[in-house]
């Protein structure tokens, strides 16, 4: 039974403990792939000597990997090699690869031309092309680039990548549901209606929209990141931050929500609207990197004023939210991913 076990080594720079889409990402994926008897080898930061980056602590910056990703590569034979992210132990895992001529795939997940403006507090035509000019580079060298929706395809096709593929993700739509029994409502006397932001708290999020926003009701935010503190600190008093919440938990707060507000003008396939969606929470967000393709009619509004989206938010049927979703599942994602892969 073994010898008939594909092998596959799945390299990424994002892991726990951070929270976000691509970890969460990795870890379906990798859950998938053993349930479908495949032999996976995770190669993440906390396989080598890591560091946290200053601006953000959570994201572990690993050090001295060309060596142990070497020996891993050449040992472990894979019939497969997919590369997540393109931080360093992606760049290692490429150059590894085509030294040793095994043959690999990569995703495209962030829009880090977007996110680096949130840091340096400048926008520079420069960075901006070199940030391309790098993504490129890094992502032509392999066989097929994974890339999760039609209109970022196309994008970058028009800008020179090759062999690229389609692979949607997806949600957990058995624990994703409603919980119409959540006590959570009374428990912390939230007043109707109940909007939410859950994610990350960090600069490219822009969240300060959100918890600028005068609504009705009560404003909660669930997540943690580099700016929590500072920005629970500047508006506690008008928003409720609850920290992280997982799991079952995470539900039983969406359950008693009624719209989610998604302030952020980066991201490029938020897995929490799909989660929100199957919660039954229609999404209120800007019409900015093809959110369009995802917050379609009847399930969300988008515009430049998150105050009105939101408001026109709450006259959306909850089990509009919750069948679109099922349009979305990680079976199907993972199917797709599989069948994208390059085998050596």
């Amino acid at each position: 039974m073994d010898k008939l076990r594909k092998k596959i080594i799945l390299f990424t720079d994002a892991w726990q403990p951070q929270v976000n889409g691509v970890v969460r990402c990795v870890e379906v994926v990798r859950d998938f792939l053993e349930k479908d008897n495949f032999n996976v080898i995770l190669v993440h930061p906390g396989d080598f000597k890591s560091y946290s980056l200053s601006i953000y602590p959570e994201i572990k910056f690993a050090t001295f990997t060309k060596s142990k990703i070497n020996k891993i590569i050449r040992d472990e034979k894979p019939d497969f090699v997919h590369i997540f992210t393109e931080g360093p132990i992606g760049f290692t895992a490429r150059s590894v690869c085509l030294k040793q001529g095994v043959k690999f795939t990569t995703s495209h997940h962030t829009n880090f031309q977007y996110y680096i403006e949130h840091y340096i507090k400048i926008s520079l035509p420069i960075i901006f092309k070199s940030v391309y000019a790098y993504l490129k580079w890094f992502h032509n060298a392999s066989d097929n680039t994974m890339v999760i929706t039609e209109s970022i395809k196309r994008n970058l096709e028009k800008r020179g990548f090759l062999h690229l593929s389609l692979w949607t993700l997806g949600v957990d739509l058995e624990l994703f549901k409603r919980n119409e029994s959540s006590n959570i409502k009374n428990q912390y006397k939230l007043q109707s209606p109940v909007f939410v932001y859950f994610g990350r708290i960090s600069r490219e999020k822009n969240l300060e929209e959100y918890l600028k926003l005068d609504l009705p009701g009560t404003k909660l935010v669930i997540g943690g990141g580099p700016m929590k503190d500072k920005l629970e600190k500047k508006y506690g008093k008008t928003n409720i931050f609850l920290g992280y919440r997982k799991g079952q938990e995470l539900v039983d707060f969406l359950s008693v929500c009624d719209v989610f507000v998604f302030p952020s003008k980066t991201d490029i396939f938020p897995l929490s609207i799909v989660e929100a969606f199957a919660c039954g929470l229609p999404v209120a967000a800007h019409n900015v990197m093809d959110l369009n393709e995802l917050v379609k009619e009847g399930v969300g509004f988008l515009d430049e004023d998150l105050k009105i989206a939101s408001i026109k938010c709450l006259n959306i049927p909850r089990e509009n939210c919750r069948n679109y979703a099922l349009g979305y599942s990680w079976e199907n994602s993972v199917k797709y991913f599989k069948e994208n892969l390059v085998s050596n």
